[in-house]
């Protein structure tokens, strides 16, 4: 008899190496075909319904406030890339584990990964936009998980139990049913990619659409609004290089004929507005910039662009909210929402807007398309809402948006900050080029001021700005011999706010502190 994988004559394995192994390749395998046909089967269903991403969701749902902001720390806008391969990593082992179980204590293994697809379902079936039909792509996929792993791990046990070793058909038959799952696994990727070409379609038609023009154009950027610095942060920020950080591991794919805006709540006329109806409205443009709570001081999590909206103030007029309501919960098409204040969003000198444009484009897919919420002078967390959907009235007493029962704060005014781009790193001794970039937004920057070493500060030329809502760039030039020297920044707003040296975490409400970078000079 041709042998193959030698094995003790015991029905059950003796868990050698050798056989843990080979039982650990087929919980592999078996998890990433079941896997792969729950991301198929989700693509026919929902999108969100994925094993994977539905567990993603659940993920972010539940982590503390202190662990996300880490994670926006360590990754920046690559956090959900490094959830996703973090989540791959701990079910391929988990999946390992399960095959050894399976050839030790039959038929514990399988029992493993049927709860993992029961717990799967569940989680998927919860998830707020979620229905019961979307615990089939978890039900399916992992059940057929259960099946290729018992068929796999029995090959691995002899067939005459007289016998000291398996058979060659025994092996080929372990080598049939894993290479055939896994066969199974990349024919049920590739088709679940082709089924969800909707991402293609949206693309597709977002690149077709032209925008109207806006009725209030936002003045021209002036000429020295950009100090075109090599390695400074340019005045307007590029769509491509726009930070992004929300809670939404698949993006929405949402066609602009099918999306509408519901305002209801504590209001007198609630109504529904179409893709159309926003279009046909009298947009207006404004320059506006964005910053993440999660940014740390001297981050990269903001930044500068020209929106192309209609004012909310406009929407909730038309609404007209009752006496007694004092915040706006707007949701989003993944189930995120933030509470905004109502008197922000009525004021009639900020610049709030329902945007369906940015930089002269209609709204990126990552940053909200077909519309999202842009405000002046807070946090995304608690107004940026992307692929937004819903603008409740209502009140802080009776609702929450998403992170604050997370440990965020209700309220989240930007705080006064400011930023050292330049130099970094080295430089040559003698008059030494300091610039980056200063906010408050909404109320404005009067004042840069930079030192060296805890020296006297050294008063900043301040660059031109279209206004308060956008930061400001500077530079200053200071004199630096050679050696290694510390600089800080600070900035005072348009009210006399001097910039605080008090360091703070961002949770719950934004960093502070004092920007200080360590330069080597020669």
């Amino acid at each position: 008899m041709t042998q193959a994988l030698e094995r003790p004559a015991s029905p059950q394995a003796d868990g050698s190496p050798h056989d843990a192994r080979w039982a650990a390749l087929a919980g592999v395998v078996a998890g990433a075909a079941g896997l792969a046909v729950a991301e198929l089967v989700a693509a026919l269903v929902a999108p969100g319904a994925s094993t994977l991403f539905a567990g993603g969701a659940a993920v972010i749902d539940i982590v503390p406030g202190w662990l996300k902001d880490l994670a926006v720390q360590l990754f920046g806008t690559n956090d959900k890339a490094v959830l996703l391969g973090t989540m791959g990593v701990v079910l391929a082992a988990g999946a390992a584990f399960a095959g050894v179980l399976e050839l030790r204590r039959p038929p514990v293994g399988a029992q493993v990964v049927a709860g993992v697809g029961v717990i799967g379902a569940i989680v998927a079936a919860l998830r707020p936009d979620g229905t019961p039909l979307w615990a089939l792509p978890s039900l399916v996929g992992l059940g057929g998980a259960v099946v290729v792993l018992r068929m796999a791990v029995a090959r691995l046990r002899p067939v005459d139990r007289r016998a000291e070793s398996i058979t060659a058909m025994d092996r080929r038959g372990f080598l049939t049913v894993t290479g055939v799952a896994a066969g199974v696994a990349v024919l049920a990727l590739a088709g679940s990619r082709l089924v969800s070409a909707g991402s293609s379609a949206v693309s597709a038609i977002r690149e077709r659409i032209s925008l109207p023009g806006a009725r209030t154009a936002a003045p021209a950027v002036p000429a020295g609004a950009d100090l075109e610095l090599t390695g400074l942060t340019p005045y307007v920020t590029p769509n491509p290089d726009f930070y992004r950080i929300d809670t939404a591991l698949l993006v929405p794919q949402i066609d602009p004929a099918e999306w509408s805006l519901q305002v209801h709540g504590l209001v007198d006329e609630p109504f529904t507005i179409t893709w159309d109806e926003l279009l046909a409205l009298p947009l207006e443009e404004h320059y506006v910039t964005l910053a993440c709570v999660s940014n740390t001081v001297g981050g990269d999590l903001i930044g500068n662009a020209l929106w192309l909206g209609y004012p909310i103030r406009a929407l909730l007029e038309r609404a007209k909210p009752r006496a007694g309501a004092d915040m706006v919960l707007s949701s989003s098409d993944d189930g995120f929402s933030a509470g905004t204040p109502l008197d922000v969003l009525q004021d009639p000198d900020r610049a709030s807007l329902l945007a369906v444009g940015m930089n002269g484009e209609p709204l990126p897919i990552d940053h909200g398309f077909p519309a999202r919420l842009v405000v002046p002078g807070l946090y995304g967390y608690v107004s940026a809402t992307k692929w937004v959907t819903s603008l409740e009235v209502t009140t802080f007493d009776a609702d929450q948006g998403y992170w604050t029962p997370r440990g965020w704060s209700a309220l989240g005014p930007i705080k006064l900050e400011s930023r050292i781009d330049v130099p970094r790193g080295s430089a040559p001794a003698g008059a030494v080029t300091v610039a980056g970039v200063a906010w408050a937004q909404h109320t404005g920057i009067s004042a840069v001021e930079v030192r060296a070493d805890d020296g006297d500060w050294v008063p900043a030329e301040l660059a031109e700005t279209v206004g308060s809502d956008t930061w400001r760039q500077w530079r200053a030039s200071i004199d630096l011999a050679a050696g290694n020297h510390t600089l800080a920044v600070r900035a005072t707003d348009t009210d006399g706010l001097v910039q605080t040296d008090q360091e703070a975490p961002p949770a719950p409400d934004g960093a502070t502190g004092w920007h200080t970078v360590t330069v080597s000079v020669g």
